[in-house]
């Protein structure tokens, strides 16, 4: 059943060939910049939230793979829950001059948003 994934074939016209076959296009991951490269922003929202705040680090280039371990080690450091999805790590609460040092501290070139 994994490889008979529906969703991803919205597009396609029904075919009477009994021999066809559907391949997606594999998109490649991007290279991941070394920490100097990357430029981040740090910043805060609220909205949809509740009410609740979060701290956003927007910016960062490279795979999913090393977005997750920087969201890891963000969320670990700072002792909070969090995600990090499309490009995006969001920490939970107002934790934006504390995870601004922590990604300075690893060598990134971070800036505090608004």
């Amino acid at each position: 059943m994994a490889g008979n994934d529906w969703k991803k074939r919205l597009g396609v016209v029904y075919s009477t060939n009994p021999d066809f076959k559907y391949t997606e296009a594999v998109q490649a991951e991007e290279e991941t910049l070394p920490p100097s490269a990357q430029r981040l922003i740090v910043a805060i929202d609220r909205r949809q939230r509740a009410g609740k705040q979060v701290t956003l680090v927007k910016g960062f280039k490279g795979s999913s793979s090393d977005l997750a371990a920087l969201a890891k080690a963000l969320k670990v450091k700072c002792g909070v829950g969090g995600t990090a999805k499309d490009g995006e790590i969001t920490v939970q609460g107002d934790l934006r001059d504390k995870v601004v040092a922590i990604l300075q501290g690893m060598g990134y070139n971070a800036k505090r948003g608004n």
